[in-house]
């Protein structure tokens, strides 16, 4: 080994992993990228096995004589590509590295294939004209990588804080009397966290809390509509609002999206409510501009309508700080709802309703006499990790793992995700005959997909992938992605080909 290389080596500690390293000053390449690729070349040939810890950044940095910030930069890098895994309060460990199923043939499509009638859609509890992702087959090996929309990473969280709620929760008596509004102690931290994260000032009084979107758009159809008035849903849009309004009698009126949300100017002038999800369209993933906003409260004004604003993937935007809450606009018009499902988890079951206190009474009074509640203890510890920070400190994490994953997509797709700069998934658009055929295909490698298909209420008109990344894990999502890009690839129609329409 030559002295004037200046190359360090190294072997890592037996606590928690042993591995030769060695870094060189003298090499053109930033030290940071050489630890990378001897890392990464350690995980690849097996030399570090799928759990296995890896040192602290400090401890390496000390045994390679180097900053820390170079170990820093370099596990940074191995997050983003999904080659390590972070366990809060435990260290960084190597991914699951497992390869990618071996592909199964699928023939080739069709260029010019007929395609198969399309039912419209039917309000109410019907079942969907496509399922949720095919099952995957009895050819498929190898473990099953999530990639549908709508959930959450669930496995990193703050341990010592989730205890502490708990605990202080069980330690209160149980209540005899639930207050039809929830827990004053949760509506005055609520109105506090809607301060800071969305930019809308309410006090307490203005806020009802629920079980979830799902139970408070339903609580609304049971207090402000009758049989047959008509409810718009953004099209395509959020399938439980359309099940929910229509089992309430509702006909469902299907209001245009595009790029950028619900397209005001199409809006008719005698719905009852609008059901819109601003902040990031479900599935499009636009984001409603304030030129636009302004006109669809302008719209609502006029035909007197009320417009139920899904807060959905507010908290988790990268481009661009996110708007405030269209509610702060004019809170007589519209009602806020807000969940806990994605930004912490399902099964924690509290969402919010910001309301005028005219509706919001009327949604008490109804809610009381039908003794719908969220559970006590259940609030008591969702106050405490409000009141203690422990809620905006997990947003804070959270947006940074997700905003990595979102970067890992993107580099494995490229130009065709849109509707990226928010939320837990993103957009693939494909032609239509593609579709159904890929998720096929990926369901054999044991990757499952969500389609736009599903989203719609009558016959789709926007075709692809609905592609999640929250709850996979980023080593899943490298080796998921990687097979939605080959499976793009292949489907693609031949050069000169027509392709079919909806």
């Amino acid at each position: 080994m030559s002295a004037s290389r200046h190359l360090w080596e190294t072997t890592l500690p037996r606590t928690p992993v042993d591995l030769p390293l060695s870094v060189d000053r003298g090499a053109p390449v930033a030290l940071s990228v050489q630890l990378g690729d001897r890392l990464r070349a350690a995980m690849r040939d097996g030399v570090v096995k799928a759990g296995e810890r890896l040192p602290s950044t400090r401890a390496l940095a000390r045994q390679l004589a180097v900053s820390r910030t170079v170990v820093t930069e370099a596990y940074q890098q191995l997050y983003a590509e999904g080659w390590l895994d972070g366990r809060h309060g435990s260290g960084t460990y190597v991914a699951d590295l497992a390869p990618v199923p071996a592909p199964v043939p699928v023939p080739a499509p069709d260029p010019v294939p007929t395609p198969a009638p399309t039912a419209a859609g039917l309000g109410g509890w019907a079942a969907p004209r496509t399922p949720r992702a095919p099952a995957p087959s009895a050819r498929r090996s190898g473990p099953v990588i999530d990639l549908r929309s709508g959930r959450p990473w669930v496995r990193d969280y703050d341990e010592a804080a989730w205890r502490r709620a708990w605990r202080g929760a069980a330690g209160l008596p149980p209540g005899d009397a639930p207050d039809p509004y929830g827990l004053p102690r949760l509506r005055e931290a609520l109105a506090g966290h809607l301060r800071r994260t969305r930019g809308i000032t309410v006090g307490a009084e203005s806020i009802l809390i629920t079980r979830g979107t799902g139970n408070g758009l339903d609580l609304l159809a049971v207090t402000l509509l009758r049989p047959g008035d008509r409810v718009g849903v953004e099209e395509p849009g959020y399938r439980v609002a359309r099940n929910v309004f229509a089992a309430r009698g509702a006909e469902i009126v299907p209001c245009p999206v595009d790029g950028d949300g619900v397209v005001v100017d199409r809006l008719p002038g005698d719905l009852r409510l609008l059901y819109t999800t601003p902040a990031h369209q479900y599935p499009l993933g636009g984001r409603l501009p304030v030129p636009r906003r302004e006109r669809l409260l302008a719209w609502a004004r006029r035909t007197g309508a009320l417009v139920v604003e899904d807060d959905y993937d507010a908290e988790f935007r990268y481009d661009v700080a996110p708007l405030p809450a269209l509610h702060g606009l004019d809170p007589g018009r519209v009602i806020l709802l807000g969940t806990l499902s994605k930004c912490l988890a399902p099964d924690v079951g509290v969402g919010w309703l910001v309301a005028a206190p005219d509706v919001l009474a009327a949604v008490a009074g109804l809610r009381d006499a039908l003794t719908d509640r969220t559970s006590g203890p259940v609030q008591q510890a969702v106050a405490s990790l409000l009141e203690r920070g422990d809620l905006e400190r997990h947003l804070r994490r959270m947006r940074l793992e997700y905003a990595r994953r979102r970067a890992l997509v993107v580099e494995l797709l490229g130009s065709r995700v849109t509707g990226d700069t928010a939320g837990l998934h993103v957009l693939v658009e494909l032609p239509g005959h593609t579709v159904g055929p890929l998720v096929e295909a990926a369901a054999e490698r044991g990757v499952l997909l969500d389609t736009t298909d599903r989203h719609h209420h009558g016959v789709p008109v926007r075709h692809g992938l609905v592609l999640g990344y929250g709850s996979a894990s980023r080593s899943e999502i490298r080796r998921g992605v990687a097979v939605v890009a080959e499976l793009i690839e292949r489907f693609r129609p031949a050069a000169g080909a027509r392709e079919a329409g909806p």
